[in-house]
């Protein structure tokens, strides 16, 4: 199905700026896009090196998997970057993807508290694990049913590697498109997961800043 590794960016899609301040941006990564650089030296095209081309100034502060789509802040100044990563790592700042999963799960809405570990057998998956994993919390909700799919609004309490992608896994609700963790992957064009909504306090005023970025699917 992929034109290239999973991990490449492999998209023509370019990434589009929804809000330019003094302190940060705010930008819409598309799906099959890295955040940053990997090690490989065929993992050198991404989100920030593009963004980078008009905006020389940005800094990353926080990722989306590669191949997840959705809102991001970049900070444009070394005290923004400090105040944005304090914001993230102390849990300061409100997250939400919508997702679609081929059947609504049951109850409706709840808290996913399970904690999440490297699947060392099989990189680069993560699993649940139990006696090593990092303590992993997702609220979720059904947002609409439809024939094909159900949409769900997911909203990640902390931030592991892949938290929405293997929790929705465990509830026997794999996400639609995930290459990695659902068996008929196949059948969508990409990951159905986007994240639509972010906010966060100002770098300079503390004040509530708030964006959304409706899914595309």
């Amino acid at each position: 199905m992929d034109a290239q590794p999973n991990g490449v960016t492999d998209t023509l899609e370019p990434w589009e700026l929804l809000a330019e301040l003094p302190d940060f941006l705010i930008i819409n990564k598309p799906a099959r896009m890295l955040t940053q650089p990997g090690k490989e030296a065929h993992k050198t095209d991404s989100l920030i090196i593009r963004v980078q081309q008009e905006f020389p100034e940005a800094r990353i502060v926080h990722r989306l998997d590669w191949d997840t789509s959705g809102i991001m802040v970049l900070a444009r100044h070394a005290n923004a970057h400090r105040q944005l990563s304090i914001a993230f790592q102390e849990r300061h700042t409100a997250k939400r993807y919508v997702a679609r999963v081929d059947q609504s799960p049951h109850p409706v809405a709840g808290l996913i508290d399970l904690p999440i570990g490297a699947d060392s057998a099989q990189r680069p998956r993560y699993r649940i694990d139990f006696e090593h994993g990092r303590a992993s919390q997702t609220r979720y909700r059904v947002l609409e049913n439809h024939p094909q799919y159900c949409r769900l609004a997911l909203e990640p309490i902390t931030g592991r590697s892949h938290q929405l992608r293997v929790h929705l896994l465990a509830l026997g609700h794999p996400i639609q498109g995930d290459t990695l963790y659902h068996p008929e992957a196949i059948r969508h064009p990409r990951l159905m997961l986007h994240a639509e909504h972010l906010a966060f306090p100002d770098p300079t005023t503390g004040q509530r800043r708030e964006y959304q970025n409706p899914a595309p699917f």
